[in-house]
């Protein structure tokens, strides 16, 4: 059987530019792949090939076997698309729009429509044009989710949501798993990512630069700890610590910076008996994580002009 989502040597140029460049991934049947990457990294490019909206300058692209490009419609038919960036029909209602968008599949996703309402607290008989933007990120979700489609592809989905309706919509992804549904879900967030998907494709400059399990990804996290103390403690009882690197000491030793990777148990025992004045300790980065994958050579050169035109 076709897996849900298969991508070889896919490329795309704007001009002389690269959107991406070589990406091969797999996503398999009923898993939640996080497509991660900053903003401009090329997630909406990827998806973009995959909803058959733009066309590869090389590679491949297929959703259950069928070609992205060539089969675009059928794939449509396939998928529940959510856009990163949502451009609403603004007369309407939010009832009308997606009673509008449900007629293209048979219009029978009224149930499903009404139960996802519910769950995200919108008042589908309001304007579109009145509607904040979390409510039209809410409505989008919706239209992505009410046609119970095989797979989901989500790019930038939590956008504009507040924390308690981003809780709500990862319930709803981890019941859409659940049932049988594939995701492939594009984000930016490492802690979103961290609480829904099995496994994650890291993007960076248009280029995949690792595909890792979840658990396999958590042992190469960098979260960062500034600490200030009351008095000077010797960096050294901190490096005598795995995993734990002494970035900067400032004001004598009573301020210190410092990357925390691996269990944290260890560095809090330390730290309770210590005199800590205040701590923050962010949760991993991004940014971190990709320095793990990526070196600064590539980094500067992925993006360079190439002489292909469109």
């Amino acid at each position: 059987m076709p897996l849900p989502i298969e991508v070889h040597g896919l490329t795309r140029y704007y001009g002389k530019y690269r959107g991406i460049v070589d990406v091969t991934f797999t996503v398999n049947e009923g898993e939640v792949f996080g497509f991660l990457g900053p903003n401009g990294a090329g997630k909406t490019t990827t998806i973009r090939q995959l909803m058959g909206l733009i066309k590869p300058t090389s590679g491949t692209a297929r959703i259950f076997g069928l070609d992205c490009w060539a089969d675009a419609a059928a794939v449509k038919a396939r998928v529940g698309y959510l856009p990163g960036e949502i451009h609403l029909y603004e007369k309407m209602t939010g009832a009308e729009f997606l009673d509008f968008m449900g007629a293209f599949r048979g219009g029978k996703s009224r149930r499903r429509r009404d139960e996802l309402a519910e769950r995200l607290d919108i008042d589908l008989s309001r304007t579109i044009r009145h509607l904040s933007k979390g409510n039209r990120q809410k409505l989008a979700i919706i239209q992505a989710l009410m046609h119970e489609a095989p797979l989901l592809i989500l790019d930038e989905p939590t956008s504009g949501l507040d924390p308690l309706k981003q809780i709500d919509f990862l319930d709803l992804i981890r019941e859409e798993r659940a049932r049988g549904v594939t995701v492939f879900l594009s984000s930016h967030l490492l802690d979103e990512v961290d609480r829904i998907a099995d496994r994650v494709g890291i993007i960076r400059e248009g280029r995949l630069v690792a595909i890792e399990d979840m658990e396999q990804l958590k042992r190469k996290w960098e979260r960062h700890l500034s600490l200030i103390l009351r008095e000077p403690v010797a960096p050294e009882r901190f490096t005598a610590l795995d995993g734990v690197v002494v970035e900067s000491v400032a004001d004598e030793g009573r301020h210190l910076e410092r990357g925390v990777r691996g269990p944290v148990q260890p560095l809090l025992r330390l730290l309770a008996e210590l005199p800590v004045e205040d701590f923050t300790f962010a949760p991993a980065d991004l940014e971190r994580v990709f320095l793990r994958f990526y070196s600064a050579e590539t980094t500067e050169t992925a993006m360079e002009p190439v002489g292909v035109e469109r």
